[in-house]
This record gives structure tokens, C-alpha cells and sequence, in this order.
């Protein structure tokens, strides 16, 4: 991999985010769709993975590039939220792209996209910063999976403040536990995933019936989903111990999860 500057066509000076949201311009608004750019050497791929961005709401594909000069042309000129990048392109790669990104002092997100499966490259992505990668070739529901944990730490860091313990786990937390494990037979994915959203939504542990509330099914329905996601390790339980009567079951999702499917 080099490590000499990209050669970037003559355009605006690169400007990156200064303050507040990454890649939105200072003096950008505050809220909004997250803006992604798209970054694949194949002009077919880039295109699905535009239209599978496009169905996530609260996101917003703003541009398209199909090589490392192409991308950082467009971030020099618009800098975006977030980008979608492919690790092999036509005239460097992926790695060298986010290198040079970190250089030219531009802190916008990345989440590779790419077919490199190497533990090496993998390394290397995470050292500079990528914050989730994702295998090709994958589902639409596994890049949901990631944007909307993405969209969920943005959230949780756009709040300022100090953190205490169980705040700063659940941030680093927030993009590593994003899918639910296989379910066995006559289970509801879809059922599987609003509980999982309705945990990683909450501010502390909560009871299965508050779960079942949330979630819009019963409480017997609640707790076969919750001892399934417990077993696969993807929920904690805790007890929770009152003056009189058998303690009471309460449930967080388990922030050291690892996303089988993302890497």
C-alpha cells in the first residue's frame, strides 16, 4: 500500500468537519439525513448499494465514486457523514483512501464495504479508523443492520455531556451487537430485531413485560424472544431484587457482542 499522497483533481481545498456532526460542514444544519457517499469501482454495485442506503430512512446518498481520486475529489468539494467504501479500486485501495483522509484532516465516517475478507486488512481498517466493516457479498439487511447502529451512535454522541460506565459501554457497544442470531424454527426475525431495538434504545435494563409494551407483543412473547437472544449471548439478564416477592428478570443488550455477519 502507498503511503505518497493521492493525486486529487484541481477543485476546492479540502475542508473537513470542524465541530459537531462528522463530515457536515460547521456551518451546515444540525439535523438531517445522514449524507453517504458511495464508493465502489464497479458502477453496478455502487448502484445497489445507493438504492439499498436509499431504503434506510434517515440517510442520503449524495454522491457516487469509482475510484480512490474520484472519492476524495468529491469529499474536497462536499464532505459527507459517512462513506461506503470498497477496498479494491482501480488506482489504490481502500486503506490508502481513509489514510489520506485522516490526513488532509477530514474526520469523516467509514464503514468498508468490500470483499476483502483478510484478517490483515481487516486489522489495518480498524487501526485507521473504520468504524464497522461489511463482507460482500451481503443483504440488504445486514447494511441496515450497520446503518441503523451507526445512526444509533450518532444519536448517543450528538447528547454531549459526560458519560458514566455503562454509557461509554453502550457507545462502544452501539455498532459491534447489531444483528440477532439464527432463530430456530417459527421464530420472526422481524420480531427478533424490534426487541433488539427496543433494548438498545433504553436507558438501563428493563423487565420483560416494559419490553413486551414496547415491542407491541405479549409478555409471554417477549420472554421466549429474550431467553433465545440470551442463549446466543446477545442479551444480559440481571436481577433485580425488591423488599419482598421473587426478584424480577431485567434485560440489556449485551454491548460486547460481536456481529457475526459484519466482521
Amino acid at each position: 500500500m502507498a503511503d505518497a499522497p493521492i493525486d486529487v483533481p484541481p477543485g476546492e481545498p479540502p475542508s473537513g468537519p470542524l465541530s459537531g456532526a462528522p463530515g457536515r460542514p460547521p456551518d451546515g444544519p444540525p439535523d438531517g439525513p445522514i449524507s453517504v457517499l458511495v464508493v465502489d469501482d464497479d458502477t453496478r454495485v455502487a448502484e445497489i448499494n445507493a438504492a439499498y442506503v436509499a431504503k434506510v430512512p434517515g440517510f442520503r446518498v449524495v454522491a457516487r465514486a469509482h475510484s480512490a481520486a474520484e472519492a476524495l475529489a468529491r469529499i474536497a468539494k462536499v464532505p459527507v457523514d459517512l462513506i461506503l467504501l470498497d477496498h479494491y479500486l482501480p488506482d489504490e485501495n481502500g486503506l490508502t483512501v481513509v489514510r489520506e483522509l485522516r490526513r488532509l484532516g477530514h474526520h469523516t465516517d467509514v464503514i468498508m464495504v468490500t470483499a476483502a475478507r483478510d484478517v490483515a486488512t481487516v486489522q489495518a481498517a480498524m487501526r485507521h479508523g473504520a468504524l464497522q466493516y461489511l463482507v460482500k457479498p451481503f443483504t440488504f439487511a445486514g447494511l441496515r443492520a450497520k446503518l441503523e447502529a451507526y445512526a444509533g451512535l450518532r444519536r448517543t454522541l450528538d447528547g454531549g455531556g459526560e458519560a458514566e460506565q455503562a454509557e461509554v459501554d453502550r457507545i462502544f457497544g452501539a455498532l459491534s451487537a447489531t444483528s440477532v442470531p439464527d432463530l430456530p424454527k417459527g421464530h420472526s426475525p422481524t420480531t427478533a430485531e424490534v426487541v433488539r431495538k427496543v433494548l438498545l434504545s433504553a436507558d438501563g435494563p428493563l423487565s420483560a413485560q416494559v419490553i413486551a409494551e414496547r415491542s407491541g407483543v405479549s409478555r409471554q412473547t417477549a420472554q421466549r424472544y429474550l431467553k433465545l437472544l440470551e442463549r446466543a449471548e446477545r442479551v444480559r439478564l440481571t436481577l433485580r431484587y425488591g423488599e419482598t416477592g421473587r426478584p424480577e428478570h431485567q434485560y440489556t443488550w449485551a454491548a460486547s457482542t460481536r456481529d457475526a455477519h459484519g466482521g
